[in-house]
Order: C-alpha cells, then structure tokens, then sequence
C-alpha cells in the first residue's frame, strides 16, 4: 500500500481511515484480507476497488432510507491534499463526513447460518433472538429477519454477541431501537434488490454514526463480499452450506488447514483468484438490471 502522508486516525482490518480536515475524512480500502478478526499475510489485488465500488452503489442505492457519509468518491473534486495520492486512491478512496462511530455492528440476518447455526445446533437458540417454534435446518430462511448486535473488538479480538437488551445499556433504549429498525430496512430493501439479481442475502452488518447534530448516520463500508454472505439463489438448498459470493472460500480453506483463528497465514494463489471471481460476480449482479423474468 502506498504511503499516504495525511493523518492516519486508524487502521482496521481492511481500511486506512485518515484525517483530512476537521469535518472530512478519507476511507482507503486496502487488499488487505481478514478472517475471524485476524488480518493474513496474503493480499488480493483489486479488492479495495470492488469493496468500494460496492459500497458506493448501496450508499447511493439506500439512500432514501438513511443518511450515510459519503461526500464523494471522484478522487479528481476531493480536497488539494489528497491529490499526490491520487494515482493510488483511484477507486479505492471514498471522501466521507467526520462522525461519532457508535460502538456496535448491527448484524441483520435474514436466514440461519454461520455462528448462529453453530449456536442454535447446540442450544436450540441463538443470543436470545426469537427464532419461531418450527426446528430450522441449516441455511433455512429465517421466520422473519433478525437483528442480532455484537461488540466491535480491535485488531486481533473478536467480536461478541450481544442481546438488544444489553445494547440499549450501552448506548441508550431509543438509539438502540432506532438502530435495529434502520438496520432492518436497510436489509430487508438490499435484500429484494439482490433476490431480483438472482443473489441471496443471507446475512450482514452494518455500521452507525452519529453527526454533529444527533443524527444516525451509515458509515463505512455497506453490502460488500467482506461484510456479508451472498447466495447464489439457483443453487441454494435448505439443510446444508451454501455456494458464497463473498470470502467463505477463504474460511473454507482455512478450516481444511486446522486455522487457529489467530497466526496470520500465507494464502494459496487459487485461494485467492477464486475469492476474486466470486468478488467480481457478486459486484457485476447487484449491479446490473434485474434478471429477465422466465416466461
């Protein structure tokens, strides 16, 4: 990654985020890659770009239904400063507005799996979430959509589930409320966008901020490969794993080399290919037109 001289407020798993005044910030999307919270050795070229790609179009897509921080992510009208970094940012930087980051990742899920099928295989529940009287099978849709908080953890922690009980103890009843009636109607909207494109949404997360007026704001990165499980509608099957558009071939393969979820590892060449055309698809059908209805 090429260094970039402005103010580094923080480095995360895949984004740089950088001060560029008191009110603007710039997002870089980096290649990096990360799996269970832990950042590996290998990167994969491009990713930044799909990653920000993405999430301009949902920001733009969902824009109707809250506010979100994106200014721009035209590298050419963004600030003086930014411009002798310019060559690298290209596709990569977005140009966002100075917030309060709420402590949470608003985790909507809208069909059982992953740590929540692990959790309800083994107990019949999953972090005090209502998941119907009916038994569910693996992948299975869920009754209803769920909201389903966690902790934000640094680098090299985990998140940790929580309840909405103890969300509204953190942040305050009415924020938490307002949080997961957003989060839901952001799902539930990208949800038929992608159902129209032949993709399954089946679970994601969002982040909030807060402006300086008091106003919920979406931030960082919406609806991409790296912060949601994308189906492919035609070959989904109730009752076991399913065919990913997003990075679980990469915790596949980890899984298969006995991963112990912490010591950063070097990734195959196919690994990685294969993630980034799994990557490219997902961005080329979510947007593209809907798919042709069969007669």
């Amino acid at each position: 990654m090429e260094t970039i001289t402005l103010p580094l407020l923080s480095q995360g798993k895949v984004r740089n985020v950088y001060e560029v005044d008191a009110e603007m910030l710039l997002f870089v999307a980096s290649d990096r890659v990360s799996a269970y919270d832990v950042i590996l050795n290998s990167t994969m070229p491009g990713k930044g770009t799909i990653l920000t790609e993405l999430s301009c179009f949902w920001f733009k897509t969902l824009a109707d239904v809250v506010p979100n921080h994106l200014i721009t992510a035209d590298v050419d009208v963004m600030p003086a400063c930014v411009q002798p970094f310019a060559a690298y940012l290209r596709g990569r930087a977005m140009l966002v507005k100075r917030l309060t980051i709420l402590p949470v990742e608003a985790i909507v899920r809208g069909y059982i799996t992953g740590s929540a099928w692990s959790a309800y295989a083994k107990t019949g529940a999953f972090c005090g979430a209502p998941l119907g009287d009916a038994p569910l099978l693996e992948s299975q849709k869920l009754p209803r959509p769920l909201f389903t908080p966690s902790t934000k953890a640094a680098i090299g922690d985990h998140d940790e589930n929580i309840s909405v009980a103890q969300l509204a103890e953190q942040i305050g009843a009415d924020r938490a409320a307002e949080i997961e009636r957003v989060a839901l109607a952001l799902y539930e909207r990208a949800a038929e966008h992608a159902a129209a494109r032949g993709i399954l949404i089946a679970d994601t997360k969002f982040e909030f901020g807060v402006d300086a007026d008091g106003r919920l704001v979406l931030a960082d990165e919406v609806l991409t490969p790296d912060s949601s499980r994308f189906w492919d509608a035609a070959t989904y099957e109730v009752g076991k794993s399913q065919q990913s558009f997003d990075k679980q071939y990469v915790r596949d393969y980890l899984t298969s080399i006995g991963f112990d979820k912490k010591t950063p590892v070097t990734l195959p060449e196919q690994v990685i290919a294969k993630t980034m055309e799994k990557y490219s698809d997902a961005v080329r059908r979510l947007t593209s037109p809907p798919a042709a209805s069969s007669p």
